[in-house]
């Protein structure tokens, strides 16, 4: 399999999908939060593309796109540029922004996250 990571056109097409399907709500926040897509490193997946997508900021999180699992995760970040947790959720971008809505009304994350495979020796 020939892995190429997401060109920022594709995800632009992703990303207005996905902006089709949000309701007022969820698009109001959208476009409050959203930034031009920009490429920020991610040291233990992320380097084989050149880092993941991030397509919004709120406070000291961010909504990013995963090409290798092909969905958006929301992260926290400690320092512009560099995603300080990895997600492999396969999440439409419009559970992502509900996501952060849900994090802002009720203070709680209401996704459950899906983290990288662990290596470990099967018995």
């Amino acid at each position: 399999m020939n892995w190429e990571p997401i060109s920022e056109a594709c995800l632009c097409d992703e990303i207005r999908s996905a902006e089709g399907r949000m309701s007022p709500r969820v698009l109001r926040l959208r476009e409050a939060i959203k930034i031009p897509p920009e490429k920020w490193v991610e040291p233990t997946y992320g380097t084989v593309g050149g880092g993941f997508w991030v397509v919004a900021i709120i406070g000291n999180r961010v909504i990013w796109f995963n090409d290798i699992e092909v969905g958006f995760n929301c992260s926290l970040y400690v320092a512009a540029g560099q995603l300080a947790e990895y997600f492999c959720n396969q999440d439409q971008l419009e559970i992502a922004v509900q996501n952060v809505l849900a994090i802002i009304e009720t203070g709680k994350d209401s996704i459950a996250r899906c983290s990288a495979p662990v290596p470990r020796e099967w018995q």
